[in-house]
């Protein structure tokens, strides 16, 4: 990062130790203070993310929201159609700020905070007894929200997906932890003999736990998804860094293609390409279809069309892109 730049996510480069530079977070922001940034764990592997980082080309909008996000240590909440990159971009910022693999919350109407930050399997340690007490521990489960708030040495990147499936109370409950970043496990506290314990995350990594309680020494880069079904109460909008994506533009569209699929585009088939773009921008004006749609339909009919010995006829081509053109809601969906 240059004197002259203060943005530390670029969107654009290879991996870099930008984050380490990340200044101290607003003095009203922690009660406490924070962890320094240290180098990443060494069992954590960097190049997760990479399948979906390298091809994808964020906005300057998005990469000036991230890296708001990042000086001020506040979830960012995306908002748009499917397949405008929400959950793409949260990839890209974990593998270029080398945060390892990206923690994943798919959020529904059943969904809670706690089950977002552990699990607790009663029923199976009752199973298990036989007149015994088996350790608590070994039937607690960190869940990706909890996960993300036991980072040390640097931050993890959560991805909180869709998460306007979630009940009345979740959005706040939500952001109090994620404000507060800490939270209590009772079944641990009641532990009183044994002040430090070693349970698993998701991911079947160890983290220990001391006196029943979670306390972040680092904010977790947090990305939440919304397709904006529902509205958010004021208290949870303010806390959050919020962004709407626009559907991407005919020259967006290209490079989002080219960078997929360049290879395979020749220059005999990027007259069929322009045209294909120019159907699916009309086909956006009247009903609700995503990028990834466009995708799949030059990938199949263009770029993979008399490759290996494949071949279709002209009826064939008119029924795949028309089967890969639905609208993804409406009657005729």
């Amino acid at each position: 990062m240059s004197d002259q730049d203060w943005k530390i996510f670029r969107g654009r480069g290879e991996p870099h130790d930008g984050l380490d530079g990340l200044p101290d977070p607003p003095p009203w922001r922690f009660a406490r203070a924070m962890a320094a940034i240290g180098p990443p764990d060494a069992d954590l592997d960097l190049k997760a993310p990479a399948s979906k980082a390298t091809t994808f080309l964020p906005s300057e909008a998005m990469i000036i929201a991230v890296n708001t996000a990042l000086y001020l240590r506040r979830p960012l909440l995306l908002t748009g159609r499917p397949g405008t990159g929400k959950s793409t971009l949260i990839s890209k910022v974990a593998y270029e700020l080398k945060l390892g693999p990206v923690l994943k919350w798919s959020v529904s109407s059943r969904s809670t905070v706690r089950g977002g930050v552990y699990e607790y399997d009663a029923v199976g340690r009752l199973q298990a007894g036989k007149g015994i007490d088996p350790p608590v521990e070994e039937y607690l489960t960190l869940g990706p929200l909890g996960a993300a708030l036991m980072a040390h040495s640097r931050p993890r990147a959560l991805l909180i997906d869709e998460i306007d499936k979630s009940d009345f109370d979740f959005a706040n409950d939500l952001l109090n932890v994620i404000e507060d970043g800490e939270y209590d496990i009772p079944e641990l506290q009641r532990l009183g003999g044994r002040p430090l314990v070693t349970i698993k995350d998701a991911s079947g990594r160890s983290v220990q736990i001391e006196k029943g309680r979670l306390i972040s020494q680092q904010f977790p880069f947090v990305v939440m998804t919304s397709n904006g079904e529902r509205e958010f109460p004021a208290p949870f909008l303010r806390r959050c860094v919020r962004l709407t994506i626009d559907p991407p533009t005919k020259d967006e569209l290209t490079a989002i293609i080219y960078a997929h699929l360049e290879k395979f585009i020749s220059m005999e088939k990027r007259e069929e390409m322009t045209a294909l773009i120019d159907k699916f921008l009309e086909d956006r004006q009247q009903s609700d279809v995503s990028t990834d749609q466009l995708l799949n339909s030059i990938f199949l009919t263009v770029a993979m069309r008399n490759r290996d010995a494949r071949s279709f006829s002209h009826e064939e081509l008119v029924a795949v892109r028309t089967a890969l053109a639905r609208p993804l809601s409406g009657a005729t969906a």
